[in-house]
């Protein structure tokens, strides 16, 4: 079974490393140079137009942000594509924005050929080569500090969604009482609370009430509730 042909496209704007890239590449048959890309709005034109697997993406292109720039949008609307940062210095800050993007890996620009073969294979078969132990640990790290941020910003906005009665109801489901108390303390009937429960399950886009406070327990937004509306009774026992 043949190996596949891995298509690599270089946003490089200095003609020379480019070059020089280009070269290396040419000599190892199971990759294919796709184009060359000399700014951040070319390269990320040049990624949809090829779709290639592997982008050699430089940081400092037009200006200091447009490899940056670039990676964003098309990691955004291309996210199957491994994007490789090249870079004149290994700097935290530039790494750790670069990781923090979704990059695959980075390379300094005067890397031998080897390295650069191999950090292109590497990271079409999701095994970044260089700086292995950060890298790994540093892509994790961030995917799970994003997922967090982006499932609290999420939950956020559903509760600004939410009515005050139905904010009120969340509240106390969240002290944990039980519906026949609530429809006492608020002296509501079962079929009233029933429907603002049904709404507050239908804009969280979960199906039972205990789906929905586990989320908000997880994210500690019951703390923030307290600190906001903390006139509400706390079940006696609870903490």
């Amino acid at each position: 079974m043949s190996e596949p042909i891995i298509k690599v496209l270089i946003v490089e704007d200095d003609n020379l490393i480019a070059k020089r890239y280009q070269m290396i590449l040419s000599k190892d048959p199971q990759i294919e140079c796709v184009g060359r890309a000399a700014s951040g709005y070319e390269g990320t034109m040049l990624a949809a137009l090829y779709r290639p697997d592997i982008i050699l993406m430089d940081i400092e292109l037009e200006d200091k942000q447009a490899g940056m720039r670039a990676t964003s949008e098309i990691l955004a609307y291309m996210p199957e594509i491994k994007v490789v940062m090249l870079t004149v210095c290994e700097t935290d800050d530039a790494v750790f924005r670069a990781f923090e993007l979704g990059v695959t890996n980075y390379l300094l620009k005067n890397m031998p050929a080897d390295a650069i073969l191999s950090a292109v294979k590497d990271a079409y078969y999701d095994m970044p080569s260089l700086h292995a132990n950060i890298a790994g640990k540093i892509t994790r790290e961030f995917k799970r500090i994003k997922t967090a941020e982006d499932s609290l910003l999420r939950n956020f906005h559903i509760l600004t969604m939410l009515t005050p009665t139905e904010l009120e109801v969340l509240d106390l489901l969240l002290k944990d009482y039980n519906r026949q108390e609530i429809c006492k303390m608020r002296h509501v009937e079962p079929s009233t609370l029933k429907s603002q429960v049904h709404s507050i399950l239908k804009k969280f886009g979960k199906d039972s009430v205990q789906e929905v406070t586990a989320v908000l327990r997880e994210l500690h937004i019951p703390e923030i509730l307290a600190q906001r509306k903390g006139s509400l009774p706390v079940r006696p026992g609870a903490e």
